[in-house]
C-alpha cells in the first residue's frame, strides 16, 4: 500500500494535486444542496466529506474494476489474513442476497473496497445508508447513498462537527523530539508554552483543545498538531500520511494554500529489505526492534529513538536512508 511505501511528500503530491483540488471545489459547488443536506443530517462538513471522496476514488472516477467476490475469495485463501477476508466475503454475499447491488456491478479494489467511498463489505453492512430512498444502499452509482454512507460512518466514529483535523505548525529549535507522536497529548496552551507556533509564526489558537505533534517525514520535514477528528480519520484508515492528506485536501478545498515546510532536495523511502537491515543493525548494537520483518512499527521506532539518543541525533524515530547509512558506518556496525 502506498501509505506505507512512499515518502510523505511523494504521497501528498500525488493525492493533493492542484487538479484534485480544482475538481473538488467544482464538485462542492455543483453538489452544494446534497452536501448541505448531508451535513445537516450527519454533522460532517462538506469539505471533509469531499476530501474523503477525493482520496478514496478520485471523486468516483477510479473506484476499481475488480470483481469483489472473486477478489475476496482469492484473499480468503491467503494464509496471512484469511480470517479477515473470509468475514468480508460472507458480508459481501449478504449484500448481494439483500439486493443492494447485482453481482456484475459489484466491483471494487483488489482488496474488496467498493464504490465512491471504498467501503469494505463489513463497513458497508454497518454504516451504508439508503439516502435516495430507492430501497437499496448503492455506493457505486448513487452519489447521495455514497456520500451519506461516508458521513454516517464518520458520525458514528465520533466526528466533531465544530472541530477541524489539525494544522501545520513550526517547532522551536530546542523541541524535545520525544514529545512527538500520538501517545502524547497536550493542550494548545501547553504546546504554545513549549514554543510551538502556527506555520506562519503566529500564536496557536486560545482554546482548551488537546493535540499531538506529528512529524511524518522526520525532524527535517513538516510538523503538525492534530486533534480529535484526526484520530477519527485514523479509524477510517490507520495510515498517518493518509489522515494528513485528507485533512490537507479539506483545507485546500476551503481555500487554504499548500504546506509551508521546505521540501528536501532528494528523498527516498527505505525498501522492505532495507528496513529489515536497519532492524538487524539496531539489534546488533543492543537496541531491540523486535523481529527483523521489514515493517516499521512502534517497537522499531522506539529502538531507533534509543540509537539516535545514543548517537546524539534528533530522536524522531524516523527510519530514513541517512539513519541506515549512519548505522552502516558507525563503530561496531
Amino acid at each position: 500500500q502506498p501509505e506505507f511505501t512512499e515518502t510523505f511528500w511523494r504521497y501528498l503530491d500525488q493525492r493533493v494535486s492542484e487538479q484534485r483540488v480544482e475538481r473538488g471545489r467544482a464538485l462542492l459547488a455543483e453538489q452544494a444542496p446534497l452536501f448541505r443536506e448531508i451535513e445537516r443530517r450527519y454533522g460532517v462538513q462538506p469539505r471533509f466529506l469531499a476530501a474523503f471522496w477525493g482520496l478514496e476514488s478520485n471523486y468516483g472516477s477510479a473506484p476499481g474494476d475488480y470483481p469483489v467476490i472473486a477478489a475476496l475469495v482469492t484473499l480468503a485463501y491467503d494464509a496471512r489474513r484469511g480470517d479477515f477476508f473470509r468475514t468480508q466475503l460472507l458480508d459481501a454475499l449478504k449484500i448481494l442476497d439483500r439486493g443492494d447491488i447485482t453481482l456484475d456491478r459489484m466491483t471494487g479494489s483488489w482488496a474488496g473496497a467498493m464504490g465512491h467511498v471504498q467501503f469494505i463489505p463489513s463497513t458497508f453492512e454497518h454504516y451504508a445508508v439508503d439516502e435516495d430512498g430507492d430501497g437499496r444502499r448503492d455506493i457505486w452509482d448513487s452519489l447521495p447513498d455514497a456520500l451519506a454512507s461516508a458521513a454516517n460512518f464518520l458520525s458514528r466514529l465520533g466526528w466533531d462537527h465544530n472541530g477541524t483535523w489539525g494544522r501545520e505548525v513550526r517547532l522551536p529549535a530546542d523541541f524535545n523530539w520525544e514529545l512527538a507522536g500520538l501517545d502524547t497529548r497536550k493542550t494548545l496552551a501547553e504546546w504554545q508554552a513549549l514554543g510551538v507556533r502556527s506555520a506562519d509564526g503566529r500564536d496557536l489558537p486560545a482554546t482548551g483543545e488537546t493535540a499531538s505533534v506529528l512529524m511524518p517525514g522526520g525532524h527535517a520535514g513538516p510538523a503538525f498538531l492534530v486533534y480529535k477528528n484526526f484520530r477519527v480519520i485514523l479509524n477510517w484508515n490507520r495510515s498517518i500520511t493518509y489522515a494528513i492528506a485528507v485533512g490537507h485536501l479539506a483545507d485546500r478545498l476551503a481555500g487554504q494554500g499548500p504546506l509551508t515546510a521546505e521540501r528536501p532536495v532528494a528523498e527516498r523511502p527505505l525498501s522492505r529489505n532495507e528496513v529489515a537491515e536497519l532492524q538487524e543493525r539496531l539489534l546488533a548494537k543492543g537496541f531491540d526492534p523486535g523481529p527483523p520483518d521489514g515493517i516499521v512499527g512502534g517497537r522499531t521506532r522506539d529502538a531507533l529513538r534509543a540509537f539516535q539518543r545514543h548517537a546524539d541525533l534528533p530522536a524522531d524515530g524516523y527510519p530514513s536512508f541517512e539513519i541506515l547509512e549512519k548505522l552502516r558506518t558507525s563503530e561496531g556496525g
